[in-house]
Parts: structure tokens; sequence; C-alpha cells
């Protein structure tokens, strides 16, 4: 879809591909002399590049401008003025050029349709000699064209409309898009067998126009230590960040949390970015949910209005101690899946060789076009549906004993380990079995919780105005 990336996915050499050498680093944890590598390499990294992100990102087609290097600061450019000609740095020019084809996720609200965006881009060339080597093409998936569901209430109108005004559009996804590719090829002279994901809301389907981006580093397919190994390779990638690449990248952070992370603003997109490292699960539960999203035309529209409502009642941020937007989404997708009639079943378990934990990084991005949509004999509207899983969270979950599994597609009694003893909410994580809402370990948070979704339902109830629990100005401001 996007030149260098197939939405997050990396290219790789058919020599790769078929002997399934997806990364060349050992399994062992990488040592102490490749770090020290790592750091030579940020000390002599080259930051002469052929394509700037300002041409990326401007209005000028990529294929009609001339090469500038990349990242480079104001000063410096000002200090060249003075140099004569011969005394500038040398720069690198390439002869190639990649083409920008931009896959519109959402057509105009008035045809009422969207699609799955392909997952598939061809005719790429690589730019620059450090650049990741191409990849042997795959044939081009035509996007799944998925209908609204009819509104023909008050309440699911407006939920509709919500939708139609505050989901990700192509072009939202697109500057994300540029931004991985650009970091991709950066962080690869500091580690050059790594590559860069874009993960979480931004490609799971369930993405706002003002959602986050969220990056997974991957420098191999083992697990890191988050404490020391995942640490260290985030203290280079934020030093590099620091001193390298200023002019485009605005407040990078080294959060040193149970899993650390850089936390920065792209200039250019004026998107923030969270970056982790080896976080697989994360990548593979993206292309899940991405599944769940194009499964069911009610699916993404109710997910959106349920995050929507959680953030303007304050009950969706984990860093205070509440619902992160994930386990919001575990928790949508698992009332559909207990309803009498079912409106989403266990992808997991019809389609387990599609999600087993086994499968190579590089093949996840295949699975959501192989799963055909999802006929579900429940005609319910939206409106009802929303009504349905406040009532079912207020009313009929037995938080004491159960926990959310949308493996199972059911409520199962809670495991006696420690990750689950005395935990007020318990969300499984599908594919690695932790708890996603770990976050929520305060009593007064947890009948916060509990509190707003009993109002909520009672409200909504009476009035059947989306209003009444979540003030469409204000949300369509934030988008």
């Amino acid at each position: 879809m996007f030149p260098n990336s197939i939405l997050g996915r990396p290219p790789f050499t058919p020599n790769h591909q078929q002997h399934n050498n997806f990364f060349a680093l050992s399994p062992a944890l990488y040592s102490h002399q490749q770090l020290i590598d790592a750091q030579f390499n940020f000390q002599n990294a080259d930051l002469s590049r052929a394509v700037s992100l300002q041409q990326l990102y401007g209005n000028v087609s990529p294929i009609q401008t001339s090469f500038s290097p990349l990242f480079r600061g104001r000063k410096r450019l000002s200090d060249e003025k003075n140099l004569p000609l011969d005394g500038k740095r040398q720069r690198f020019h390439s002869p190639h050029q990649e083409p920008t084809i931009v896959n519109h996720i959402v057509p105009l609200s008035g045809e009422r349709r969207y699609s799955m965006p392909p997952l598939f881009h061809t005719n790429y060339v690589p730019d620059i000699v450090r650049c990741v080597p191409p990849f042997r093409e795959m044939p081009i998936l035509e996007p799944r064209e998925m209908t609204l569901p009819e509104a023909k209430d008050k309440l699911s109108q407006q939920i509709l409309e919500l939708f139609e005004a505050c989901q990700q559009q192509g072009s939202d996804l697109k500057k994300k898009e540029l931004c991985r590719t650009q970091l991709q090829r950066e962080i690869q002279m500091l580690f050059p067998q790594s590559r860069l994901f874009l993960v979480g809301s931004s490609l799971n389907g369930f993405g706002t126009r003002s959602s986050d981006g969220d990056l997974c580093l991957v420098v191999k397919e083992e697990p890191v230590n988050q404490k020391t190994e995942a640490r260290h390779i985030l203290t280079l990638v934020h030093k590099h960040f620091c001193t390298r690449l200023s002019g485009y990248i605005e407040r990078p952070q080294l959060i040193r949390a149970k899993v650390p992370i850089v936390k920065f603003r792209d200039k250019v997109s004026c998107v923030e970015f969270d970056l982790n490292v080896n976080n697989i699960v994360g990548i593979r539960n993206t292309f899940l949910l991405r599944t769940y999203a194009y499964l069911e035309n009610r699916v993404r529209p109710l997910v959106l209005v349920i995050k929507k409502w959680a953030s303007h009642h304050d009950i969706n941020d984990a860093s205070r101690g509440t619902l992160s937007s994930y386990s919001l989404v575990l928790m949508v997708l698992h009332y559909l899946q207990t309803l009498p009639e079912p409106i989403l079943p266990s992808i997991q378990k019809i389609y387990p060789e599609s999600f087993s934990p086994a499968i190579q990084l590089h093949l996840v991005h295949q699975v959501p076009c192989n799963v055909p949509p999802y006929l579900s004999k429940n005609e319910s509207n939206l409106g009802d549906l929303l009504l349905g899983f406040l009532k079912y969270y207020a009313t009929e979950f037995d938080w004491n004993s159960q926990m959310i599994s949308v493996r199972e597609a059911k409520a199962i009694p809670r495991p006696d380990g420690i990750e689950w003893r005395n935990k007020y909410i318990c969300v499984e994580e599908p594919f690695d079995g932790t708890n996603t809402a770990r976050a929520v370990h305060e009593k007064q948070k947890f009948d916060m919780i509990k509190d707003q979704f009993l109002k909520s339902w009672h409200r909504l109830r009476n009035k059947k105005d989306l209003n009444s629990i979540l003030p469409l100005r204000a949300a369509l401001l934030k988008r």
C-alpha cells in the first residue's frame, strides 16, 4: 500500500524468505559486542539521504522533486551558505525514486461504504544503498468492501455519523506510515537487522483521526529483557533522535516503565508516537483485531463510539489506573461473542493455524485477507448493541469470578495465578494469556468504571439519545 512498507511488513529478499531467516540475529540476548557495534554505528552514522521527510510529506509529488539530505537541522543549512561549493558535505544521489501510492481506506461518507485496505504494494525499488532489500512481490489482494449497517432509529444514526466523522482516514495512516519508513532507515544505522512495525489502533481498524502512532522495533524474534536490554537499545535510539533528528522529531522522552518506550512527536505530521522494543505480541494482536474489525460491519462503529464514551468519562487511560483502549476493544468483542445469537465467533478457534503464535512475523499481515466475513443471524441495530454492551458490564458480567476471553468467545473462570489473583478486572490477552487490564489496581478506579457503566446504561435507556452519555459536539471536535 505504501512504499517500502506494506503497512509495517518489512520487505525481504527471496533468499531470506526461502530459508525463513527472518532476523539474522542470534536467538541469544544481544551480546556486549553487538551493543558496542550499535554504539559505534550511532557515532558514525552518515545522515545524508536520498529523499527528505519534507518532500515526502509536502504537496509536491516525490517523483517530481529533486533530492536533498534527510533530517538536517536549520543550523547546518545556514552554516553551509557561507562555505565554498567544494567545502560542503558531499550529497549522495540515487537513480531510483519510489512512487507513493495511496489507497483511500474510507470513500466519501455519502457512499456509506468502507473497505478493508489492501496489504500489498507492488513496484517497489530501493532508492538508497542502505535501504532494506526488496521483497519478492506477492499478488495484490483486492480489498473486501463492506456496506455500513442501516440506521433506522435516531441512536443508531448518531453512532454512524460519529463513526464516519471520526474514523481514521487514509491520509492519517499515510502520514504515520511515511514516518515509520524513514525512522526504520535511521534505526537500521544502529541495528542493521532490525525492523520497525506500525502496530495498535493505527493499523487494527479501530483508529480515529486523533489516534497516536504505536511503533514496535523488532531486533529479533526472541524475547528481550525489558529491564536491561530493551532499555539499553532505547537509550541509543533516544540519543539518536535527540542529536541527529532534532530537526524532525521533538520532545523525545525515554520512559523507563515496566515495558520501556520512547515517546516523541513527528514535527511534520504532528503525530505523537510511542516506540517499544520487541513487543512481538503487539504485532500479532494488531492483525487479530484487524480481522475482527472487518469481519462484521457493526463492529467498527460500535467500538469507536464506546472508545469515545470511555474517554469522555475518564475511564480510558491505563496510565491513570483505568482501562486501556486495547482492553476496551477486547471487551466489545467479547460482548458481541456472548450474545444469545453471537455477532462474532472466536476466529482463533475457527482458524487456529492462521493465528498460531508460531507464524513468522513477516506472514501475519496476510491473515486478515484470508478470513471471510462472518454471517450472523443477529439483526440488532447499533443503538440496541450499545445499550446491551452497557447493560452487560453494568448488571450481568461477574467481575469477581469471571475473566473476559476473546480467545474462548465466552466468560471463563479466573485462573489462580498471581497475575489474576485479587485483580479488579481480568481481560485475557488472546496470544500470551496475560491480563490486559492489570492497570486497574485501585478499588476506587474500579468502582468509578462500574458506576459509569451503570449510570450510562440508565441514561441511554431512558432517552435513546447519544448526547445523554456522550456530547456529540465535543466528541466531533476531538475526532
